[in-house]
């Protein structure tokens, strides 16, 4: 699961976490990491099946319903990636300033393939949220971010 991970990063000379084992945590997690890399973007995890599976969002996460953002899915991430804060050294792969920018806990309302559906519990991200995989992007990684309208 995290292969592509490993081999993207040279552990000697960034201080980004190895990944060492997969873990759950009794309730799982989700961070919003900004990542200023070649371009600032913001970085959504969802610890899915003991890792941190991943999405680039170029632009802020919404924090009210109807706004949509795109989201490019990554490489999964350990699940010590939570943690992460700091400077990911120039040319080594996504060089850039990294620090949480949200994180808390979330429930799953629905994982599957081509939707995710989850209430986020964060400080700056609260409510029903949902990832739709579209046809866009790059070998099919292009997903919809958004908050879910809430119904009356």
């Amino acid at each position: 699961m995290l292969e592509e991970y490993r081999k993207k990063r040279d552990f000697d000379k960034t201080s980004e976490p190895e990944a060492k084992e997969t873990s759950r945590s009794e309730e799982p997690i989700f961070v919003i990491q900004k990542h200023d890399a070649s371009n600032l973007h913001y970085d959504l995890r969802l610890e899915i099946d003991g890792v941190l599976k991943s999405w680039a969002v170029p632009k802020q996460p919404p924090k009210k319903a109807g706004i949509k953002r795109l989201a490019i899915q990554t490489e999964d991430h350990p699940m010590e990636y939570a943690d992460f804060e700091g400077e990911i050294p120039e040319g080594q792969y996504g060089a850039g300033k990294v620090e949480i920018w949200d994180k808390g806990n979330y429930e799953a309302i629905k994982i599957e393939d081509k939707e995710i559906i989850v209430t986020l519990k964060g400080k700056q991200l609260t409510g029903d949220y949902v990832l739709v995989k579209t046809k866009y992007g790059k070998n099919n990684k292009g997903w919809l971010f958004f908050k879910k309208k809430v119904e009356n």
